[in-house]
């Protein structure tokens, strides 16, 4: 169970957060998510970790699912997700970080993006997700890089406390009986960069710094496609996996 200054914490996150910024960052998120599902029809879709919807709003207005779930850790996400009145929501509440309030097989599709990083006891979560539904999408920030443990301040601001890449993801997983069905790295959009630049830091604006963002994306974009996945992993920002669970277990000696 999460301790009371976590909890505290991320409802002083939801009710101070700019609104603008998670919408942009979670259109995305939201898109990867429909890629790597598109395999899939899922009726019954529960978000665990929704924070404050916006990935939600958009899968909502995208019909992704006919019915939408949302379990959250902070009550001010929960009065967030409930305010946006979103047509497809059927019920969201709040939860300790772990005990997933549903019975065996009650979804069809849990989606946890970005949230894997905050959690101190991931694989006792990732049993209780795979508990309640039959496909898990998780999607999370490719924060690893060499030198990372040399920035600890920055990720734990964030409250990201686990590092992961595309194989270590993969690795945790399937050794939790998950079978990996499709997956996708991406890179932080052009849109989002320029955002972060010139609204969240406030930097004046310029032709030539317009320019190098996109430029920078396009050149990565390119070399990844003709250097393959390794490049591709390289230059990530994020990665999404869909995963069905399986009857396959990890065997330690």
């Amino acid at each position: 169970m999460l301790s009371e200054e976590v909890k505290t914490a991320y409802d002083n996150f939801y009710t101070n957060s700019d609104v603008a910024w998670r919408m942009l960052g979670a259109k995305y998120k939201a898109q990867n998510i429909v890629d790597v599902c598109k395999g899939i029809k899922p009726q019954r879709v529960l978000e665990v970790g929704a924070g404050d919807g916006s990935i939600l709003h958009f899968l909502n207005d995208w019909n992704f699912a006919p019915e939408l779930y949302a379990l959250e850790i902070a009550e001010s996400g929960v009065d967030l997700i409930k305010d946006r009145k979103l047509s497809r929501l059927k019920e969201a509440q709040t939860f300790d970080g772990y005990k997933i309030p549903y019975a065996d097989d009650s979804f069809d599709l849990i989606i946890l993006a970005h949230v894997l990083e905050h959690v101190e006891h991931e694989r006792i979560l990732i049993r209780e997700l795979k508990r309640v539904s039959k496909y898990i999408v998780v999607e999370v920030p490719k924060d690893y890089r060499f030198g990372v443990d040399k920035r600890m301040k920055h990720f734990l601001d964030y409250g990201h406390i686990n590092m992961y890449t595309p194989t270590s993801l993969r690795f945790l997983l399937q050794s939790e009986g998950l079978e990996i069905l499709e997956d996708k790295v991406s890179m932080t959009a052009p849109e989002t960069v320029k955002f972060n630049e010139f609204v969240n830091r406030k930097a004046p604006k310029s032709f030539i710094k317009n320019f190098k963002i996109e430029l920078e994306y396009r050149i990565k974009k390119t070399m990844g496609n003709l250097l393959g996945l390794k490049k591709k992993e390289q230059f990530a920002n994020a990665y999404t996996v869909l995963t069905k669970k399986s009857d396959q277990n990890l065997h330690i000696f």
